[in-house]
């Protein structure tokens, strides 16, 4: 009986000791948590920013920017971008000059203005 509660004692403490050494499942997944907490709110940041300029850009009020009136009519329904890169494109800026201020490629803009004239 005494060997029995000596062995158990003795397995407890390797067990307890051990446990000590042994890999935190719980803690690896808090910092996966974590770091994805801290992605999401960076993204957040982001957009947010982007949306302020964007409604910066709406509310200036600059009549040139905002008008689009050469624009024929098969552009009419698609997306403001298309619009914008079709009326910069007839004010005579160059590709390069559409893609710095849309953020698009020089390719998209090649394929938007060929698809769309």
């Amino acid at each position: 009986m005494v060997y029995l509660c000596v062995s158990i004692v003795v397995i407890a403490l390797i067990l307890f000791i051990s446990s000590f050494f042994m890999e935190d499942k719980y803690q690896k997944l808090e910092d996966q948590l974590e770091q994805f907490s801290i992605a999401t709110m960076q993204d957040t940041y982001q957009m947010k920013k982007k949306i302020k300029i964007l409604e910066e850009e709406l509310l200036s009020g600059d009549p040139q920017n905002t008008s689009f009136k050469n624009i024929p009519p098969s552009l009419k329904n698609k997306p403001l971008l298309l619009q914008k890169v079709y009326h910069l494109s007839q004010q005579g800026y160059s590709i390069e000059d559409i893609s710095k201020q849309t953020d698009l490629s020089s390719h998209d803009i090649q394929t938007i203005l060929t698809n769309n004239i």
